[in-house]
């Protein structure tokens, strides 16, 4: 298996200028690629399903910062996992009529459950990350500031994967607070 990483992060503000007593929204947007990406496909889960692995938690963490070198955190980190469940299915929607395939994935993400056609579809929604973080302008006060984010993520053993965790830093954002 080839290294993992999380792809250059992305922070996504609505507006460049706040008022003092607006919320501000920042969307950050990233993804897990590499080895671990590539690993979660058909062949592997339905091997690591026949070797009752059929679980897979990845828990991930994203972190809003504002400062130079005394950072300050900005609304509330987020700390959670996404799951994705193995499971054998004979429903017509979800095997292809052109192979014997019956292993399929469910991914949770937040606790709601997604099932999706494709690896690919499979693969966006358990490694692909869009997280909204909202918190009030005065909390940062009057002035430009710069905005940075940390992500991480990590996983245990499975039959297709090592144990592993990866981070990374976004660039710094400017916001304007009159």
């Amino acid at each position: 298996m080839g290294e993992s990483r999380i792809s250059d992060i992305e922070l996504v503000k609505t507006k460049d200028e706040y008022s003092s007593d607006e919320n501000i929204e920042i969307n950050v947007q990233f993804s897990v690629e590499g080895g671990l990406r590539d690993a979660f496909n058909e062949t592997n889960w339905t091997k690591a399903y026949n070797n009752n692995d059929v679980s897979f938690k990845m828990k991930y963490g994203v972190k809003l910062t504002t400062g130079g070198f005394r950072k300050k955190e900005l609304g509330r980190t987020i700390d959670t996992y996404r799951k994705a469940s193995i499971f054998w299915t004979r429903n017509p929607k979800l095997v292809n009529p052109m192979k014997d395939r019956r292993i399929w994935v469910q991914v949770a993400k937040n606790f709601e459950p997604f099932i999706r056609l494709s690896e690919e579809e499979v693969r966006q929604e358990l490694f692909d990350f869009d997280e909204k973080f909202v918190f009030k302008a005065e909390d940062l006060g009057k002035g430009t500031h710069k905005i940075s984010a940390e992500a991480f993520a990590s996983w245990q053993k499975h039959d297709y994967t090592e144990p592993g965790s990866v981070k990374n830093n976004s660039r710094d954002i400017e916001i304007k607070i009159n």
